[in-house]
């Protein structure tokens, strides 16, 4: 499974971003796909996750209510829209598939066996 992320910039603090994840290979193999963000000095932390038949999605309290998950199965494509963007949520976002169903969904960095390069995005103040 192979996955490539893009929609990363600069962006002034209360704009929004649209980052996109295209899921290629044995797609069929995978349950779960979620977003993840990583800073310098930082581990990489569970930003939001949904399976592709719908269960989800969860989101980290940070982010809820100014980002929307969503996933096109047809297509294989993740999506994350950020709204409302802050300067703390400055940093690398990786797309991420795992293939283990685990109820509701997997939300742990170690469930996840497949990612992507990340993309930057930069919120500025």
């Amino acid at each position: 499974v192979q996955l490539q992320a893009s929609g990363g910039g600069l962006v002034q603090a209360g704009g929004s971003l649209r980052l996109s994840c295209a899921a290629s290979g044995r797609t069929e193999t995978t349950y779960a796909v979620a977003w993840f963000r990583q800073t310098p000095g930082h581990g990489r932390d569970l930003v939001a996750t949904s399976s592709w038949s719908g269960v989800g999605p969860i989101y980290t309290d940070s982010v809820n209510g100014r980002f929307t998950f969503s996933t096109d199965n047809a297509k294989k494509m993740v999506y994350l829209q950020m709204n409302s963007l802050k300067p703390e949520d400055t940093a690398l976002y990786y797309c991420a598939a795992n293939s283990v169903v685990r109820f509701p969904l997997p939300t742990r960095r170690d469930e996840f066996a497949y990612w992507g390069q990340g993309t930057l995005v930069t919120v500025s103040s």
